[in-house]
């Protein structure tokens, strides 16, 4: 029974690692580039760059960010004070607020949002995520087959 319940929780672990994300808490305060492979949500305040491939980014509602993000989603319900380029998906969420310019496949911009800049739709980028999701997917099904 023993063995059952560890077997259990470190299939639990092992998933929970498998979609990592980072937190960066509403006390603390960050002056420098933040650069990671796993999904950050950020609570508080950012100065810098922020380099996320292939990973998603959520600035949450009392967070402010003065930073050039890099990320494959971004998801805006606080404050973003500079360029962002998604090669998934932008979304400017109701009380959201980005003053800068956007290059990104896809975007969303809710009613309430708050949006001073450009927009770029770079199509490109979202064809070559699709391609990497999809060889991930493939090598994780191979990976599963062969036992």
């Amino acid at each position: 029974m023993w063995n059952k319940k560890s077997t259990e929780a470190m299939s639990a672990v092992d998933a929970a690692a498998e979609h990592a994300t980072g937190w960066l808490g509403s006390s603390l305060r960050v002056k420098g580039d933040i650069t990671g492979t796993e999904d950050l949500m950020i609570e508080g305040l950012v100065e810098g760059q922020i380099q996320l491939d292939g990973r998603k980014l959520t600035v949450g509602p009392a967070a402010k960010v003065t930073a050039d993000i890099n990320a494959r989603d971004v998801v805006v319900y606080g404050y973003v004070k500079g360029n962002v380029r998604a090669k998934g998906r932008v979304e400017i969420k109701k009380d959201g607020a980005v003053i800068g310019n956007l290059t990104t496949a896809q975007i969303m911009i809710e009613d309430g949002a708050d949006f001073k800049g450009s927009i770029e739709i770079d199509r490109g980028a979202a064809e070559e995520a699709n391609k990497g999701v999809a060889s991930r997917a493939a090598a994780a099904g191979a990976g599963t087959k062969s036992a």
